[in-house]
């Protein structure tokens, strides 16, 4: 299917329908609601810095505006990189099959920049996978759940919960360390800020 999530491993396909995880899903959700005087709830909105134009809740997303607050419609716009160069789209990954690499080890899954948690519920999976993921395996495929300028990953696993991705890229540490390094000379210097009593 076109939404399904689709993976080969060692030839043979599997085919899971995705669910994003999300805390309202784990735990509920409030909303707190402003009501105006008559009891109709308030809808948000702002003055733009000049005072002329009132700007509600969800206008700023439907259009991009250049340097001369020309209109830019959202097809026109195109990913660039760092050197300024148009870069390609990247179609989705839904609906067309993607090789799984793996197994990885499990400290891959803490390297990872996480996204997005999809749970998996499979609609048809091979023998293979089902036994590798039951076994604790863990897999990793390329992911776009819709096309754009950036693919990341999906580590495919399981638990006692069931089939779950685990969806983002690969988190780049940095690490720091001092060029030179603070020697003890062994000797106390006077820094001559004593108090004497003697002035009191």
């Amino acid at each position: 299917m076109a939404n399904n999530l689709i993976v080969v491993l060692e030839g043979e396909e599997s085919q899971f329908a995705l669910q994003m995880v999300d805390r309202s899903k784990l735990y509920g959700k409030r909303k707190r609601l402003n009501l105006d005087p008559s009891g109709a709830v308030c809808t948000r909105a702002e003055l733009t810095d000049d005072g002329q134009f009132l700007v509600r809740s969800g206008m700023t997303a439907q259009a991009y505006f250049d340097e001369d607050f020309r209109w830019i419609p959202r097809g026109d716009l195109v990913g660039v990189n760092a050197r300024g160069e148009a870069v390609p789209k990247v179609p989705s990954t839904l609906g067309v099959p993607q090789a799984l690499v793996g197994p990885i080890a499990p400290e891959d899954v803490f390297d990872l920049e996480v996204e997005s948690v999809y749970h998996l519920t499979p609609d048809a999976i091979s023998g293979k996978l089902a036994e590798a993921l039951e076994r604790g395996d863990i897999y990793r495929c390329v992911f776009n759940h819709r096309a754009d300028y950036h693919a990341v990953q999906a580590l495919l696993l399981k638990n006692s919960e069931g089939f779950f991705a685990i969806v983002g890229s690969p988190a780049a540490t940095v690490w720091c360390e001092l060029q030179e390094f603070a020697t003890d000379t062994g000797t106390e210097e006077d820094d001559g800020d004593d108090l004497d009593f003697d002035m009191f």
